[in-house]
């Protein structure tokens, strides 16, 4: 069981599942929160995994959920349609593999409905769910603070994406119109397990494709070789903390300049998808490794299915990489010439690290 993918989010059904009894069979009086399983929902939300709902029910029914286990769900899904699309919706919502997702549900044909058109979500019984705190896939190797609010983020993320579909301008606007402020700084030792955190549960939006340890990254915030620098990002909905990292080195020519700063690792929450982040962290990258006396900027990348979102990014940075130089560890080189005009930092970003002394 510890090669299986880490659980992200847990969708549960409401009847006879989270309620001891059927929500629509008394309403009057609705059934209560099943003790065992609500104390389930509470221990895994305290460790960042996100919670929802996926039920055939009115939508009140999430509202009386919500209220009797008093859990803050990332996403509900109530009507009269197939669970498996509904968890879609959810995991689409949420933005996370089907790999990532663990489905609760008493109903036999309901689970057997969604493991045939879902085969990746990890569907169980009531009772595994009772046992499943204590399983590999749901026991993450760190629990921030980030963590913990997860959930609250999550809804902070909602509201935000309703603004922005009434909004009525363009994405700069909008990023402008609710106070998107990005704080840019050098990494300390208090941000290691998020850091790690971030380099463990980050796929998008990740260029190496690998976790890094606390002790390595340890080393590499002590280090006078490497520049360790983080991004947090907040706006009038939320603080959502520190979001992205970059990690940035010499090339190990030994030559004082010109030469080449080497990027091995990029990362950012998928929360910050759209809100400028990223764009604020490369565009830094490129104007801080100039300054060093760079005159390239080189970025090694993991090609997969699921970093297109990073590869996007990059390319709107200004790195591209050779077509057909992919290694055969599965990693292409982007890289960009640091002459000429720079990508620029948004208005709304402010930057706290000291100016980067590269020892190439």
């Amino acid at each position: 069981m510890t090669s299986d993918p880490v659980i992200k989010a847990v969708v549960w059904d409401i009847d006879n599942t989270l309620l001891n009894g059927v929500y629509l069979e008394s309403p009057e009086q609705p059934p209560a929160a099943d003790p065992v399983l609500a104390s389930v929902l509470t221990e895994l939300a305290g460790r960042g995994i996100l919670q929802a709902l996926a039920s055939r029910n009115p939508p009140e029914a999430a509202d009386y959920v919500r209220s009797v286990t008093g859990a803050r769900f990332a996403a509900a899904e109530c009507g009269w349609e197939s669970k498996a699309a509904a968890i879609g919706r959810i995991a689409a919502e949420l933005d996370l593999p089907a790999d990532a997702i663990a489905f609760v549900d008493d109903d036999m044909l309901e689970r057997a409905e969604v493991a045939a058109a879902l085969p990746d979500v990890l569907v169980l019984t009531p009772e595994d769910a009772a046992e499943a705190a204590t399983w590999p896939q749901f026991s993450p190797a760190v629990v921030t603070a980030e963590a913990r609010r997860r959930g609250e983020l999550y809804a902070e993320r909602r509201a935000r994406q309703a603004a922005a579909s009434a909004f009525g301008g363009g994405r700069d606007d909008f990023l402008r119109h609710v106070g998107t402020r990005i704080k840019i700084s050098r990494a300390r030792t208090a941000d290691l397990p998020r850091l790690h955190e971030l380099s463990v549960r980050t796929h998008q939006l990740n260029s190496a494709g690998e976790p890094v340890t606390e002790a390595e990254l340890a080393g590499l915030v002590e280090s006078a070789a490497y520049q360790v620098t983080t991004l947090r990002l907040a706006d009038d909905f939320g603080d959502d903390g520190l979001v992205g990292a970059a990690i940035m080195t010499g090339n190990g020519a030994g030559e004082p300049v010109p030469f080449t700063a080497m990027v091995p690792l990029v990362m950012m929450s998928c929360r910050a998808l759209g809100r400028g982040a990223l764009d604020a962290l490369l565009a830094w990258m490129c104007q801080a490794a100039a300054q060093a006396g760079a005159t390239e900027l080189a970025v090694p990348c993991l090609i997969t299915d699921r970093n297109v979102p990073m590869r996007l990014a990059l390319a709107a940075a200004g790195l591209r990489a050779e077509a057909g130089t992919v290694a055969p560890d599965g990693r292409a080189i982007f890289t960009r010439s640091l002459t000429g005009d720079l990508p620029a930092l948004p208005e709304w970003a402010s930057v706290e690290a000291t100016p980067w002394q590269a020892t190439p």
